[in-house]
């Protein structure tokens, strides 16, 4: 008999490694795995769509020997449609391209599948959450950015909380298995809003490198806090 139970799935603690010591990446990724992280984001900066530059597809390519869990690449560029390729050649197994660079999402996210990998979307804080609605056959995950892309260590957006609120609906009554992914700002105390408003995929940075306890503390408070909203919201 199948389970008519809905399926919670658990939260995904996913570290982006920008605030990491490039001098000793290796060792940072796999840090990173044994405090029990989910995936690896890697935020590629092209220094137009956003004003930074930082990893390009080699290095990603040469982090992988040091990992045990999934990287994705988060393209905060330009053009990313001449770059996928390369990302999925690195062995990112999920590329998220940002719509307000793609004038032809719908294309841009197929060519990702296509390369074998799953396709993300992300949207900046101001961009509507409509402008994904119809290319949700074609996306495995949607992102919806808590600050402005480039930079790391920013404060959390709460008004971003809305659209993930909007997104998760849209998600619910496709009926399709897309992950709903909130980046930037995410605390302890942050991350208990994007949970409430309905994300189940979280990236943090700044914050779990800095947690006085270490990252594998943090990991189980971040955990514990989505834990406890999915309680309340049940209770």
């Amino acid at each position: 008999m199948t389970d008519p139970t809905p399926r919670v799935p658990p939260p995904l603690i996913i570290p982006s490694v920008l605030p990491a010591d490039f001098a000793r990446l290796g060792d940072e990724i796999r840090d990173l795995c044994d405090a029990g992280v989910d995936r690896i984001q890697w935020d590629v900066m092209d220094g137009v769509f956003v004003p930074n530059l930082t990893f390009g597809p080699d290095m990603i390519a040469a982090a992988q020997q040091y990992s045990r869990v999934a990287f994705e690449a988060h393209l905060m560029v330009a053009n990313p449609d001449e770059l996928l390729s390369r990302y999925a050649d690195a062995g990112c197994e999920l590329i998220i391209v940002h719509a307000e660079a793609c004038p032809h999402l719908h294309r841009t996210l197929a060519r990702i599948r296509d390369l074998g990998v799953r396709s993300g979307v992300a949207l900046n804080p101001h961009t509507p959450a409509g402008l994904v609605e119809h290319v949700l056959t074609e996306t495995d995950l949607i992102l919806a950015m808590t600050v402005n892309p480039g930079f790391g260590g920013q404060k959390y957006i709460p008004a971003v909380e809305t659209k993930v609120a909007q997104l998760r609906r849209m998600i619910d009554e496709s009926g399709l298995p897309i992950e709903l992914e909130v980046d930037g700002g995410i605390t302890a105390a942050t991350i208990s809003g994007a949970a409430a408003a309905g994300a189940d995929a979280f990236i943090s940075g700044s914050w779990m490198y800095a947690h006085p306890d270490g990252k594998a503390a943090a990991v189980k408070e971040l955990r514990a806090a989505v834990d406890a909203v999915r309680n309340e919201v049940a209770a």
